[in-house]
């Protein structure tokens, strides 16, 4: 992409393994702004109460677009750990490990894990969302180029 320098050098932005945040980008840009305060949401349909993750914008259930933001527990139990040493794809740094975490009964979700050492989690233990910032991206309006940053989640170990 000629002209923007944050580019210059790197993978096209379609290699981005983070999604657009920007309201311009995505209908469901909200939830990167309530991360940013350390909540970890979803949406929820007031027509008939289905909870969706991730979060929609029309509900899976009964095609309504009425839905409300609503707030998901930040920790969870580990149910299964993955870790992974060798073959981690590429942006990322071994180990990359995963679990598969109940919050709460609310949900289970499979997720990554950071701050962990290979060995450390074991099923029953206890991880607190992380929010961390990721490559901020160039966002053309009008005849403006601005970067937007950006920040995604992972789990990580509970503090004893």
């Amino acid at each position: 992409m000629a002209g923007l320098k944050i580019l210059e050098g790197k993978y096209i932005a379609t290699m981005d393994l983070y999604p657009q945040e920007a309201k311009e980008f995505n209908r469901v840009y909200p939830f990167y702004e309530y991360l940013r305060q350390g909540r970890f949401t979803t949406t929820r349909c007031k027509g008939c109460g289905h909870e969706a993750f991730p979060p929609r914008v029309i509900c899976p259930n009964c095609l309504s677009e009425d839905l409300e933001w609503i707030d998901l527990p930040i920790t969870g139990t580990v149910e299964v750990v993955t870790e992974e040493e060798v073959g981690v794809p590429l942006g990322f740094a071994p180990p990359l490990i995963h679990a598969l975490i109940n919050l709460g009964g609310k949900l289970r979700l499979f997720s990554r894990i950071v701050h962990c050492q290979v060995g450390q989690l074991k099923e029953g233990d206890e991880v607190v969302l992380y929010v961390f910032p990721v490559d901020p991206v160039p966002i053309q309006t009008g005849r403006e180029t601005v970067l937007k940053d950006r920040v995604y989640y992972a789990f990580e170990p509970a503090k004893p």
